[in-house]
This record gives structure tokens, sequence and C-alpha cells, in this order.
């Protein structure tokens, strides 16, 4: 099992890297490899992925991403392909904030992630991830206080503010929650 990779990015697709180490081109699927720059060198945390007919290596930019990623990857009816679109389009914080205070619709909108994984996702994770990985909660108390500096009662808004992703920044959290009061 490998734990990491450092070498030199050789050359980018649309859904890897290669990565040279010690005259080796190794290909590691990324969830973006156009934040890679080439002929820069870099460390890639790496996760094998080895079935009977095929041996893939899945790499992140960081152990907190590596983390995350093997314990998706445990949920049912989720493999490596795909979890990883997750952090293409997703932040750590987000995507285990939505796991936390159980926001399907974020889960949902990430490809091939219907609800019935989603669900699945929430109830595999939850409680489980707290310990591992920092949530921002400073975001959605700033969103709260600002809500209420507008008027509004937290009965109001106590149910919509969990359908908002808290690493947006506070401006856009506050549009997406007005527009949600304003339904």
């Amino acid at each position: 099992m490998y734990s990491y990779i450092k070498g030199k990015v050789m050359d980018q697709t649309s859904n890897l890297i290669i990565l040279e180490n010690n005259n080796i081109g190794y290909e590691i699927n990324v969830p973006n490899p156009y934040s890679f720059e080439i002929d820069k060198e870099v460390i890639v945390y790496i996760y094998e992925h080895i079935r009977e007919d095929e041996h893939t290596l899945y790499g992140f930019k960081t152990k907190e991403e590596k983390e995350l990623f093997l314990k998706l990857i445990e949920v049912k009816g989720i493999g490596p392909k795909m979890a990883l679109p997750m952090f293409a389009t997703g932040s750590i914080n987000g995507i285990v904030d939505a796991i936390e205070r159980e926001n399907i619709l974020y889960l949902k909108k990430f490809p091939k992630i219907g609800e019935k994984v989603a669900k699945q996702i929430v109830l595999d994770l939850k409680g489980k991830l707290n310990k591992d990985h920092k949530i921002e909660t400073a975001n959605y108390e700033e969103l709260i206080e600002v809500l209420k500096g507008l008027g509004y009662k937290e009965k109001d808004f106590k149910s919509i503010i969990i359908k908002i992703d808290n690493s947006l920044k506070i401006e856009d959290q506050v549009k997406e929650a007005l527009k949600l009061l304003l339904k």
C-alpha cells in the first residue's frame, strides 16, 4: 500500500495526472488534474484500488482529502470512481458539513449521487467525521447573526440554514438564505 508519492507532474488529462518518480511515470486519478502545475514537484497522497482486472491509483493534495475519500468508499453503493468527483466540485468542509447536517440536497449535486446514495452516506458517516475533520461552524454563526440583524426570527430560518453550503462566502450564504426564505 502506498501512502504518498513525491514526484514531478509530467502530464495531465481530464481525469488524471502522470507523476514521475525515479524515472517511472505513475498514472494517478485526481479530482482536478488542472490544479497541478506541469514540471512542478508535488506530494500526492495515494490510495491504491486493486481488483482482479485493474490496479488504479487515486491521488489527493492533502491527507484530509484522502481520509475522507477512504471513509466515503466504505459506504455501501459508493466506489472510488463515484467518490472522486465529489472532491472536484465540493470542499472537504462542505461535504462533512452536509453529512453532519443531513443536507441531502447538497450531496445530490455530485455526479451519480442520487437520493438513495445520499441518504446512505448520511446514515453511514454522520457523527463519525467530526473527530477527524474540522467544520467551519463560524460561517453559520455569522449567517445566523446577519439574518437576525435583518429582522428574521430563528424559527423562520432554522429549517433552511442546513440547505446552505457553509463553504461559500458569507455574502453568498446570505443571498442563498434570502432566496430560500422568500420562496
